[in-house]
This record gives structure tokens, sequence and C-alpha cells, in this order.
């Protein structure tokens, strides 16, 4: 089969170029072929220090980096490139713990993918990620926008700007996690599902493991709440999901 006819590049006429840094190399020549195939450029590095070295050099749209690495581990790049990280990053392991998942996200991840994950969610997340990124710079390509802003308990949400500010405090949230609460906080009072979530502030139709909710909620309130424990902004509802109480 000739895959280099079927690839597309519906997201622009230019290849985005995405660095896969992974050490088993039957994992990183299979996510590279289903990208490519998609219409992505696609280059793989075999370990940490190398992939480090790599984001240094040359510009990309997109990280896939898997944590166990010889050389320099996952969430060590991470820690390295965090002040200077314009771009999505899907991290990728094989660890199911939620604490991984709070160390990846609370270094900058965009997004954790539990090992193993079939190719086509993988490029479903590569595409939704750099599509979401992409409506991000062209808001702010004219200039700053006017401040739309929710208010509510001494917590204001600036939509325009996204900026979250706690008792006229900011305080600095990731991508998704200003997602997720602007999300909540528009629907006020509305109790939502994990999965509902997952699918409404991803856009991944319910791929993949929608604990990633649990764990930006739990990241939101360490940052805005008081108690994180006992929530006033936005709360569980066991057995049904979480809601933004008004």
């Amino acid at each position: 089969m000739n895959r280099s006819k079927e690839k597309s590049t519906s997201l622009n006429q230019e290849a985005k170029k995405i660095l896969i840094v992974e050490d088993d190399p039957s994992i990183a020549e299979l996510q590279k072929d289903y990208l490519e195939v998609a219409g992505f450029a696609v280059k793989i590095c075999a370990d940490g220090l190398a992939g480090f070295q790599e984001i240094q050099k040359e510009s990309y749209d997109l990280l896939i980096i898997d944590i166990m690495l010889p050389g320099l581990d996952g969430l060590e790049i991470l820690r390295r490139m965090n002040e200077e990280k314009d771009i999505p990053v899907l991290l990728v392991s094989a660890k199911k713990e939620e604490i991984d998942k709070i160390k990846g996200f609370s270094l900058g991840a965009d997004d954790y993918i539990t090992k193993p994950f079939s190719p086509g969610e993988l490029v479903a997340r590569v595409k939704a990620h750099l599509e979401n990124y992409e409506r991000l710079k062209n808001r702010f390509k004219e200039g700053p926008p006017p401040v739309k802003a929710i208010s509510i308990r001494g917590l204001r949400i600036e939509k325009g700007a996204r900026r979250v500010y706690v008792h006229g405090q900011e305080v600095n949230l990731a991508q998704k996690e200003f997602d997720l609460l602007l999300f909540l906080s528009e629907h006020p009072n509305h109790v939502f599902g994990r999965e509902e979530i997952f699918e409404r502030v991803w856009g991944l139709d319910s791929l993949g493991d929608s604990t990633t909710v649990t764990v930006h909620i739990a990241r939101i309130r360490e940052k805005i709440e008081s108690d994180p424990s006992s929530p006033q902004y936005v709360e569980t509802v066991w057995g049904a999901g979480y809601r933004f109480r008004v």
C-alpha cells in the first residue's frame, strides 16, 4: 500500500512538525507511521537527552514524550523546558497511577496517554490539541481581546484574557485547567459527568481515560480553593460528576 498517497494535510498546507521521544523503536515507528499517514512530519528521538537537545535546536508544533526514558526521563524534560514551552505536549506512559498524571500536568503537560493505546486514539488527540492551540493563537493575532469576566465570591475568571484571580491574586492555570474551569463556570449549578466533561472540554469523543478530568479538577482546586478538601467553587456530586456552585 502506498501510504504517502493517503496523507492528509487538512490542518495546514504545510505539514505540522511532531517530535516523538520514545525509546521503544517498535512503538515509536508505529506512532510515526500513523501520524505521517495523517499528514504530519514526524521525527523520533530514542532517549531523553537527545530529545531535549532536539527540542532546544528545532521548532516543533507538538511533542509526544514517553515518561520512562534513558538519559532524561519525560518529567525531567518537562521541568527543563517548562519556562520556554509554548506548544502542546502529550505524555505517554505505561504507568496508570494518578500521582504520575498529577506530576505531568503540574509540569505543563497538556495530555497523558496510558499504554497500551490505539494509534487512532493518538492521532485523534494530536489533531484535537493542535486545532485547539491554533484557535488560541488566532484569537490573539489582532491584539488583546476585550475582558469578559465571571466573578463570584472572590473568584474572577477573565474569559478573553484567559486569566484567573482569587481575591485579587492571579493564579496560573494550565491551558486545559482554564478550559475546564471556564466550561463549568459558564454552566453554573449544572452537574456534568466525567465522560461528558472530557468530550466537551477535550473534544475527543470520549477517547481515552476520563480520569484525566479528575486529575485536572484536583489541580484546579489546589490553585483556587482555600480548602481543596471542602471546595466552594467546583463541587463533587457523588455518583454523578461535578458542578460549579453559585
